[in-house]
């Protein structure tokens, strides 16, 4: 199996099972029988809020992230030369964004 350097530089995880297939007659050992049944009663269950998170990213990979309409309206214009870029309201939008980052004081 590969180590946890050897997946940083590239290299693909190898995730055999090492354990030795037990035969029919480990299996009704009392050892197995508590096992299998230890396994058969663990469960898990989500809280409100995972459940909550669950359902908006369901809701984010479905919804579009932008207006197509507007984009392709911005492209013709863009296109046909019409397209007008207000210096003003970009250097501002770019100063805000940058104090918003914590770059500018």
């Amino acid at each position: 199996m590969a180590g946890i350097d050897n997946i940083r530089s590239g290299h693909s995880l190898n995730t055999t099972n090492r354990t030795p297939a037990r035969s029919n007659s480990d299996a009704s050992s009392p050892t197995s029988s508590s096992t299998t049944r230890a396994a058969e009663q663990d469960s898990v269950s989500l809280s409100h809020q995972s459940k909550a998170i669950g359902e908006l990213h369901n809701d984010m990979t479905t919804t579009p992230s932008f207006d197509s309409a507007k984009v392709a309206a911005i492209k013709e214009a863009i296109a046909n030369g019409s397209y007008v870029v207000d210096s003003e309201k970009l250097a501002d939008n770019m100063i805000r964004f940058e104090k918003e980052l914590g770059g500018f004081s």
